[in-house]
């Protein structure tokens, strides 16, 4: 069989325009037409969409999002500084608490200024049964814990070996008898700026642990950012106890603070 001709001279005529063009100009479009290079239309994608496949079902094991609670954080190195007065500085580098904040010492490991370990960390216990419904608190010593606050009650399962905790929230305190009145069961105390949500009234036994807390007032800094602005942030804070220590600093390493209830 011959070969076809170059068509170096020859000339075509568009299927699209009927315009005549040089033949080696000519190309086939997906349609077959015959149609010169400057007329050429690819075809068009929505001609043959891919398939696309319905939405993913939702996850097999999806859970609810959560608001998750406060958590004991560590203080900078011997973190407690006394100075002659009833108020008591706590350093923690950019601690991100509020004024209003209620605090728990936790791990103190030596006495500072004449308070011990017991009155900074405020812990004491049970002097009296109760139960879910009681609304008035006998503890073994309220000397050291403020006029009212909040305090966290442990009790131990020897059983299961779990823990019950509930804070509860007082409004009068008398050291004398010990006893806490006023008082709102499976309460929550204010932590970071906000109040978790609220634990559950239970009934507690003689000698199960009991530990108060303090509200705080920060003390901030600020600096002129690079924006030349002014930038805020605390990176001490202070509360009032009940007694009057001498000038010292101290505490310890690893000292915590946190909420009055840290919900173990």
């Amino acid at each position: 069989m011959a070969a076809y001709a170059q068509g170096k001279y020859a000339l075509a005529v568009s299927d699209r325009s009927g315009q005549v063009f040089p033949y080696r100009e000519m190309v086939r479009e997906w349609n077959g037409a015959w149609v010169h290079t400057s007329e050429y239309e690819p075809k068009q994608p929505q001609l043959e969409p891919k398939p696309v496949s319905a939405d993913p079902q939702g996850l097999q094991r999806a859970r609810p999002s959560r608001v998750a609670l406060p958590t004991p954080s560590v203080l900078n190195l011997n973190p407690i500084a006394t100075n002659g007065t009833t108020t008591v500085t706590i350093s923690q580098d950019r601690h991100q608490r509020k004024t209003g904040d209620f605090v728990r010492l936790y791990d103190v490991k030596e006495p500072v200024g004449g308070l011990s370990i017991a009155e900074l960390e405020l812990s004491t216990t049970l002097n009296t049964a109760i139960n879910a419904t009681d609304t008035t608190i006998v503890l073994a010593d309220t000397t050291k814990f403020p006029s009212s606050g909040y305090i966290c009650i442990v009790s131990s399962n020897s059983t299961t070996g779990l823990d019950t905790t509930e804070t509860i929230k007082y409004g009068a305190n008398n050291t004398g008898t010990g006893t806490l009145s006023t008082i709102t069961r499976g309460s929550s105390a204010p932590s970071y700026g906000k109040t978790p949500v609220s634990t559950t009234a239970a009934a507690h036994a003689v000698g199960d642990k009991v530990f108060g807390s303090r509200e705080i007032t920060i003390v901030e800094q600020s600096f002129i950012n690079d924006a030349n602005a002014t930038e805020t942030y605390s990176n001490k804070f202070t509360f009032v106890v009940n007694s009057t220590p001498s000038t010292q600093t101290g505490g310890g390493y690893f000292v915590f603070g946190g909420p009055v209830n840290d919900r173990a």
